[in-house]
Formats: structure tokens, sequence, C-alpha cells
């Protein structure tokens, strides 16, 4: 019971004993308006039940965050017997394919719940280790067999879901999906790699996730793919992608920045909104500071598509504000990663006050269309296509963790269309030539998604909005967000902290003041060097990985994430505004100038008019 007493420690839980397993209670902040009683409030916190099953010397716990199955679903699920233990985190969509699967060949199988995940007990008792591969969704899973006592980890093929192992100085092995939960037990621990599964029988990794373009880019030499470019099949892909993600017993929504990708997703949806149970008439939500570039589109594509549609405003200090809050809970000390986790922190805080439990989300895309306006300078069609792999598998350091952590913080569950395996495979199967940006002849980035949905006798989207320069959503809340990041920054960290940042900061040194900042918050939260080795570093330009990073030597020693980096393209892009600011400069002196060499009469005809 010593690790129960410390998972109580982690989470703060009082524990309630019951046949089989213990329950455990933990109330989570909530808010229920000025004014209300000690009932509206208990009422807005809740108790988040936390189930947890003790077997030999294996110990399972899981906090349910109910999406399906909200009555019988509780955690941890069972095989028929009871032998075969599951705790899981995600949404499977093929469930109810795989349960007709499974009594297709026992057709006296029962089932304890109408849970979509509990499909996974029964297919390990028929197909052992395979199972991961059969999954379509996003999970994070850990099986316990109790006939041998073995175990096997799972983390679905993009890490969707956020998932950690360690290793303790006892020779135990942890899992979680928070590295807050390992931090003071494990001497090492890592996240838990995308695509894997990981077995007590062997102590190992296996990569269970094997599409194509891996293959193809780990090849020796590399092959390239070299798919005709069909605009149909690339639009019916994704949408399948969307309404597979509408499964759900519970409310939910969009989130829409109005940007290209977030307002796709809104689109499709709801036009497959008509004959849900849920009502026709989805929700969509946005944040942004007063009158930033978001809040306006999103506002414009929620009028055409008929949303009822939730804007949320926040304040720069209001961003600062939450900082420590934001990297506590997103366990990141990356720049471009803290920046846009801070509005999707703020927001989903505000979605959950409002019952809703689940929201569809626009990440992905950038990764596999080469959306970010880096990719401009990809000097060719090899490169560019390398470059989206090696995003792609990254996708669990960056957006993945964010969109998961951000929104799971307050209890909310972010689902993304883009990263479907499926229509990733036929996003990616397409010649890289397609993909290629050239803005001379209006072939701007992530041209072909954008044709794939410019059908002008039904559109899906107004046409401005379809063709809307690429905003990264650090930047699209308004660009005042990142500037009072900085200007926060340069004013509480002084030169010579950012001078010895080498000694301090060893590895994977901060480049900047703002660098610094977030970093010596993580380092209140997360001490260890195993902590700080989960974040990914080195010189990024608009998000660019550090081979893209050297496509043009003008980025050496100015790389920000921020798309506004990439000289030459974005429309607000950081030379834009400081050649402005030398012209202002420039011509206050000359007035200044010509007004000191003026006449003593002539100053003071002027100063009279």
């Amino acid at each position: 019971f010593f690790r129960l007493a410390r998972y109580r420690r982690i989470l703060g839980l009082q524990d309630v004993w019951d046949p089989g397993y213990l329950e455990l209670q933990r109330f989570v902040p909530g808010d229920a308006g000025p004014g209300t009683g000690p009932q509206q409030q208990a009422a807005a916190q809740g108790a988040r039940l936390v189930r947890a099953v003790p077997s030999g010397n294996h110990f399972l716990a899981h906090e349910r965050l109910a999406i399906m199955d909200p009555n019988s679903g509780d955690q941890p699920l069972f095989n028929e017997d009871r032998t075969i233990v599951v705790t899981v985190n995600g949404e499977l969509y093929n469930y109810q394919a795989l349960m007709k699967h499974i009594r297709d060949k026992h057709p006296n199988k029962k089932f304890g719940t109408n849970s979509d995940c509990e499909v996974i007990s029964h297919l390990y008792e028929m197909h052992g280790e395979e199972v991961a591969s059969m999954l379509d969704g996003f999970f994070a899973f850990v099986i316990l067999d109790t006939r041998d006592n073995s175990f096997y980890v799972a983390r679905d093929p993009f890490g969707v879901t956020c998932m950690y192992i360690g290793w303790g100085k006892d020779g135990s092995l942890w899992v979680s999906n928070e590295m807050k939960c390992l931090k003071d037990d494990c001497t090492r621990f890592e996240q838990f790699p995308p695509g894997h599964y990981f077995s007590s029988k062997t102590n190992s990794y296996t990569r269970y996730f094997n599409p194509q373009y891996y293959l193809d880019f780990e090849a020796q030499p590399p092959r390239y793919p070299t798919g005709a470019l069909d605009l149909g099949a690339l639009r019916t892909s994704f949408e399948r992608a969307v309404e597979k993600r509408l499964m759900s017993d519970v409310p939910f929504g969009v989130l829409l920045s109005g940007g290209l990708d977030s307002s796709l997703v809104a689109s499709v949806a709801s036009r497959k909104m008509s004959s849900h149970k849920w009502g026709n008439k989805l929700h969509s939500f946005c944040i942004g500071l007063p009158g930033s570039p978001d809040l306006l589109a999103a506002r414009q594509v929620a009028d055409f598509l008929g949303t009822e549609h939730h804007e949320f405003t926040f304040t720069v200090q209001d961003g600062i504000d939450a900082i420590r809050d934001v990297v506590y809970h997103v366990e990141t000390f990356d720049v471009t990663t803290v920046r846009a986790s801070t509005p999707m922190f703020l927001m989903s805080r505000k979605i959950k006050a409002m019952g809703v439990k689940m929201v569809l989300s626009g990440e992905g895309s950038d990764e596999v269309f080469g959306g970010y306006l880096y990719f401009h300078k990809a000097p060719s069609k090899e490169e560019f296509q390398d470059e989206t792999v090696r995003k792609v598998q990254a996708l669990h350091k960056y957006d993945c963790m964010r969109a998961n952590k951000s929104t799971m913080a307050w209890g909310v569950e972010a689902r993304v269309p883009f990263l479907d395996k499926d229509f990733v495979s036929v996003a990616m199967s397409v010649d890289p030539k397609e993909k290629m940006i050239d803005k001379a002849s209006g072939r701007i980035e992530k041209y072909i998604l954008r044709k794939a949905f410019d059908t002008p006798e039904k559109p899906y989207l107004p046409n401005d909005v379809l063709w809307r320069q690429k905003e990264q959503f650090s930047d699209g809340v308004g660009y005042n967000w990142i500037d009072g990041l900085k200007a926060h920054a340069e004013e509480n960290i002084s030169d010579q902290q950012l001078q010895n940042a080498p000694h301090r900061y060893p590895s994977n040194t901060p480049r900047t003041k703002e660098a610094y900042w977030y970093r010596s918050i993580f380092e209140e939260h997360f001490s260890s060097a195993a902590a700080e080795q989960t974040v990914p570093g080195g010189p990024s330009v608009a998000c660019s990985t550090a081979t893209a990073a050297a496509w043009d030597a003008a980025w050496l020693g100015s790389e920000d994430p921020s798309g506004r980096a990439v000289h030459g393209v974005h429309d607000q892009a950081y030379e834009a505004k400081v050649a402005a600011k030398e012209a202002a400069t420039a011509k206050t002196k000359a007035a200044n100038g010509a007004d000191a060499s003026a006449s003593p009469a002539s100053k003071r005809a002027k100063q009279g008019a």
C-alpha cells in the first residue's frame, strides 16, 4: 500500500473501500459563478471517480472523464472471466466493427459494459500483442494479464494521448498520462513513443505503426511518394475522419480559430450534425485578444456555418498570470508550446463550465501538408516530404501534447480529425511536388487541401477564409500576445541571467529571455534531468525542425517559433514591422533636422500656426 499512499499524495485522494478494488474521489476546482452557495459550488467542482486495482505486485489506477457510456463504463475494464484487466485513456472509433469481429469468433461472448474501450481486453485475449495495431482512435492503455502476471502498454500512432514511462529505484516500472505522477518516484522517465507497445515479456518496445511514408523515409536511400493528386479522395477521407469523431454520449463542440484547419473541421462537422442525437446546431468556441485576427475570422465562419458561437477574450496580463499553471499542466518549457497552450488553457476552463466535455480541433494539418510558413523556403520536393515526416513523428512533443494537456487540465477532451491514420496515409501518399509552395503562381501553403474544399457550387467556407494565410494559434489570438510575453520577459529576466544561461542550463540552453523565463518555471515544478530531457530543443523558425531551420541562411541566429519570423512571407513579418519603425524614425529625424536648420522667424511662424 505504499504505492497507494503515494498515489493518494499525488492526486489528493480520499478512499472508499469496495470489494475487488478501491474507489477514490478527487474534487476538481470548478466555477459556479459569483454568489452561489456550497451546493452549487460542489456541483460545479464535482467528484471525479478514481478506481484503483491492486493485483499481486501490480497496481492500476484510473481517473475517468466519461465520454462514451458514462453510466456503466467505469474502469478498469475486464474480459469475461476477469483475468485480463485494462485501464485506458482514449476513444476507439472502430469499436463496433471490433465487437462484431469478437462476436463472430465467439458468439456467446458477453460484454460487461457499453464502453468503446472494453474490446481491448477481449482482443488481447484473442490476438495477444497484435491488439494495438487493430485499433482506430487515440489511446494510451495498460493491460494486466493475471494469467501469467505480465503486462502490455501501448500508445496511439501519433501520440494524441500523452503517456510517460518511468523506472523506480526499487526496480518498479511506472506508466502515467502525466509526468508529474512519476517525477518523485522514478529515477528515470521518458515520453512513451507513439505507435509503439511495451511488453513485460521482452522488457522492450516494439513499433507496431509502420505506414509506408515512415518506411520510405527510413529507407536507404530514401524513397518518395509518386501518387497522383485526387482532390475528391482527399476530401472524402477527411469527411470520414470528422464524422467518426462525432461519436459521443455527452455534449460537444468545435474549437474555431477562423483559420483554414479549424474552419474545415467545423464546416464538415456542421454538415454531419443534421442527424446527430445532440441536435443539428454545432457549438463553436474561439478565444483571442480583443480585436484579434482569430476572433474576427471565427465570427465570419460561425455566421457562414450557422453555429452556436461562443467568443471569449483575454488580456495579455490574463495570459501572463496563467503561465505558471500552464507550464505545470502542459509539462514543457518549449516556447511555441507555452505561447499556444495558454489561450487554449484559458478557453478550456470556460468550455468546461458550460457543460461541454469534448471538442474537435484542427491540429495536425500543418505537419501533414507543410502548412507552416517556413515551408515556403523548402529547397526541393524531397526536402519538403522529409520535413513533413519529421514533423508528424514529433507531433507528440508539441501540438498533440498542447491539445491534450491544455484541455484535459479542465476535464475537456480534444479530438483531432487531421490525425486520422487513414486520412494521413492518403495525404502523405501524394507526390510532394503537389504540396510545394509557389506564392507567385497562387500556390500558397496547404494549396491542395484548400483546392479539395474549393467547391463554389456548394461552398464549405467563405472564399477569403478558405484562402486565408496561415496563422499559428499563438499569433492569431493577437500579435500583441507574443509581443507582450517578450516584453514581460525583458522586464523580469536580466541580461546577466541570460548571459549565464549556459552555466545554469548547460543542456537545452535557453536562447532568449522568454525561453529562460519558461525554463525557470519548469525547473520549479520538475527539477530532475529526466524531466528536462522530455522537452525538445534546438533552433527553430516558425515551428521548423532544426534541420529545416538551415534552409535559409538569413534565419541563422534569429530563430523564433512565430510565423512572423519568416522574412518575406508573412504579411505581418517582423522585418516589415522593423522597416516601418525605421522609416518612421528616419522621418522624425528628418523633420527634426529640418526644424533645427530653420530660422528663428520661421519657427515662430510655425508655432503660431
